[in-house]
């Protein structure tokens, strides 16, 4: 089986960024970028950040 050439990885809730990094190494990636966007939750009619989701652009090491 191929693997894809671009995967987005995410960093889980209960996961570091450098855990999220060696994991993408240990599959045989490298970063080419990261993006990130705020998490909200309703709480009395406004809106709350709860968390930062990252996700990083891995691409297939040669």
């Amino acid at each position: 089986m191929t693997k894809k050439k671009t995967v987005w990885f995410e960093v889980a809730a209960d996961e570091t960024i450098e855990e999220c990094l060696e994991r993408m190494a240990s599959e045989g990636y490298v970063v080419a970028g990261r993006k990130e966007e705020p998490v909200f939750t309703e709480v009395d009619g406004e809106y709350v950040p709860v968390r930062q989701r990252i996700q990083f652009k891995g691409i297939l090491n040669k």
